[in-house]
């Protein structure tokens, strides 16, 4: 059921408002950044990257210990500084929250959306609360959050016209061996191993809502 859970996660038709959001692609392509496939690429990896070292140790604090959210929540709010990623996150953390509790209305749920509805509700925070409610492994929980970040990318990317459908899938495919190693290597991960990574993506993604036009909400 782990397997078939996950898949529910990461399936594009799981309505938790994922696809609004660019991952600051829209910002770095805008900026001239994105020039070419290898360009894209390096963009999507870059992005994995960050999503292992700044997003998963909060998703393992989570998932370990549920009952720390609160305080867990706070700290992504703190470490988030750019208010466009700042934002995202909330945004993200509360719409799968929000869709959890419908889909899966037990006692655990409820109670990660009690907790998130009176915080912030911080993506990482969130996803780790949700997915050790929902009894997801925490290998696999990794691997959703993982795969769901670059996916989010690469759709951005073919809304954006910068890639076609079949490029799009096709570097997902072939970046599943870096999903799969920045995995297992965070696995002993936990809040205190926070980073980033990517300061130049940051500071793209941070110009967003300065882009004369736009179509994501980061």
């Amino acid at each position: 059921m782990s397997d078939l859970l996950a898949w529910q996660l990461a399936d594009s038709a799981f309505p938790t408002g994922g696809f609004a959001h660019s991952g600051g692609l829209e910002a770095a392509w805008q900026s001239g950044e994105i020039a070419n496939r290898a360009a894209l690429e390096a963009f999507a990896v870059t992005v994995l990257e960050q999503t292992g070292s700044g997003l998963l140790p909060l998703v393992n604090a989570a998932y370990r210990a549920p009952s720390r959210f609160n305080a867990l929540d706070h700290l992504a709010d703190v470490f988030l500084i750019n208010p466009v990623a700042n934002r995202a996150s909330r945004v993200q953390g509360r719409a799968l929250s929000a869709t959890a509790a419908r889909i899966w209305p037990t006692d655990a749920v409820s109670a990660v959306a009690a907790r998130v509805e009176a915080g912030l509700g911080h993506q990482g925070p969130v996803m780790g609360a949700v997915f050790a409610a929902l009894n997801l492994s925490p290998g696999a929980a990794r691997q959703v959050c993982l795969y769901t970040a670059v996916r989010g990318v690469l759709a951005a990317a073919v809304r954006l016209g910068i890639a076609g459908s079949y490029e799009s899938q096709r570097i997902q495919y072939d970046l599943a061996p870096a999903i799969t190693a920045i995995a297992d290597r965070a696995c002993d991960l936990d809040e205190s191993d926070l980073a980033h990574t990517a300061p130049i993506v940051d500071v793209l993604q941070s110009a967003h809502d300065r882009l004369y036009s736009r179509l994501f909400q980061s």
